[in-house]
C-alpha cells in the first residue's frame, strides 16, 4: 500500500463573475466559473502525478488550491494528515513550508529588480529556516546544483540578464531549496527550448530521488507526462475524466478525451491509437454542458451522454467517467482500439 501524502476530496473552486449595474438592479443571480468542480485524488510519498488537459480544464487552479494559494469553495485538502482547508495562522505557515511551486512563466514569477540568488534564498528567510548567511550559502549550492555556474556570478544577476532556460532553472532552484515534501510544477517546460526540457525535468526528478519529494506535474503534453510521471489524471472542464498508471492510460485509454489527447500528441506509443476527430473548443466553465461535459465534442456521444452525468468506473487501479468507454479490442469506425 502506497504511503499517502495528499488527499483531495470533492474539491470545488468557483469564481464569481462580475455583474453589471443593470444586472444588480434587476436582481439577476451571480454566475460562477466552475474552475474545479468536484475533484478527488490521492498522491503518495515520492510519487509523481501528472495533471493533463487542455488550457481551461482547471489544472492550474487545482494546483494552486492544493497549495492554499486559492481558497476552495468546498471540499477538503488533507496534507500529511492535516486539513489544509481549515488550517489558519501558524499551522498554515508550517504546512506551506513543506510545499513549493514552479510557476509556468519564469518571466513573471521572478522579481525583475532583485538578484536571482536572493530570490532563491528568500524561501529560507521567509519561513525562518536559516539566517541570512546560511541562506546565501545554500543558495550558492542550489544554483550550482541546477547548472548555473559559477554560482557567485549568477547569484547577483537580475532576471533580464538571463535566458529563458536560465530563468526557469532559477525558478526550480527556488522551489527546491527548502527541500519540500510536495512540489507543484505548473507547465515547467512549456516556455523552454526543446533542447533544455529534458534537463529541467531531470532537476525535478532529482528532487524525488534525493529529497523524497512528491510532485504534481501540470502539463498539456501527455508525452511529457509519460517521461516522468507514475500516474496521470486527465482533466476536462473542471473534472477528472480518467486516472491511472501512466503507461496503462497511454497504451489503452478508456475515455475518448484521453484518446483525443494522445492522437494530438507526437507518437509516443508503439501502437498508434485511432484518430478521434474531436471538434470545436473546450466548453465554457461558466456554463458547462449538461450530462457528460465532453459530449458536445465527442464522436461517440449519444443522447444519453447529453442527459446523464457519468459516474466513475474503477478497474484495477484505474478509474474513468464515461457512459461509452473504449474497451480493448473494440472497434471504432473500423479501427481496432489496441
Amino acid at each position: 500500500m502506497v504511503d499517502e501524502l495528499l488527499r483531495v476530496e470533492d474539491l470545488k473552486v468557483y469564481f464569481p463573475i462580475y455583474r453589471s449595474l443593470v444586472e444588480r438592479i434587476l436582481g439577476r443571480p451571480y454566475k460562477v466559473v466552475r474552475a474545479v468542480d468536484g475533484v478527488s485524488l490521492k498522491l503518495g510519498r515520492r510519487e509523481v502525478l501528472a495533471l493533463v488537459g487542455e488550457s481551461g480544464s482547471g489544472k492550474t487552479t487545482l494546483g494552486r488550491a492544493i497549495l492554499g494559494l486559492v481558497k476552495p469553495t468546498s471540499g477538503r485538502i488533507v496534507f500529511d494528515g492535516l486539513d489544509v482547508t481549515k488550517a489558519r495562522g501558524g499551522e498554515l505557515r508550517r504546512i506551506r513550508r513543506r510545499m513549493s511551486i514552479v510557476f509556468q512563466d519564469p518571466y513573471k514569477s521572478l522579481d525583475p529588480l532583485m538578484p536571482v540568488g536572493e530570490q532563491v534564498a528568500e524561501p529560507l528567510l521567509v519561513h525562518g529556516v536559516a539566517g541570512k548567511e546560511e541562506a546565501r550559502r545554500r543558495a550558492f549550492e542550489m544554483l550550482e546544483r541546477v547548472g548555473l555556474t559559477p554560482a557567485r556570478e549568477f547569484y547577483w544577476r537580475k532576471p533580464y540578464q538571463l535566458s529563458g532556460g536560465q530563468r526557469q532553472r532559477v525558478a526550480v532552484a527556488r522551489a527546491l531549496i527548502s527541500e519540500p515534501d510536495l512540489i507543484v510544477a505548473d507547465e515547467p517546460v512549456s516556455m523552454i527550448d526543446v533542447s533544455l526540457r529534458a534537463s529541467i525535468l531531470e532537476l525535478l526528478a532529482s528532487a524525488r530521488r534525493e529529497m523524497d519529494s512528491s510532485i504534481i506535474l501540470i502539463t498539456h503534453d501527455i508525452a511529457t507526462a509519460r517521461l516522468v510521471a507514475d500516474r496521470v489524471a486527465v482533466m476536462y472542464l473542471g473534472k477528472i475524466v480518467e486516472e491511472g498508471p501512466v503507461d496503462e492510460v497511454i497504451e489503452s485509454p478508456r475515455h475518448p478525451y484521453t484518446a483525443a489527447l494522445l492522437t494530438a500528441a507526437p507518437s509516443i506509443s508503439k501502437r498508434r491509437p485511432p484518430r478521434f476527430p474531436v471538434k470545436g473548443e473546450i466548453g465554457d466553465p461558466a456554463s458547462p454542458p449538461t450530462g457528460c461535459r465532453f459530449h458536445p465534442r465527442c464522436p461517440l456521444a449519444t443522447r444519453e451522454c447529453s442527459i446523464r452525468e457519468p459516474g466513475y468506473s474503477e478497474v484495477g487501479g484505474r478509474r474513468y467517467a464515461c457512459i461509452h468507454p473504449l474497451e480493448p479490442g473494440s472497434l471504432w469506425r473500423g479501427v481496432e482500439v489496441k
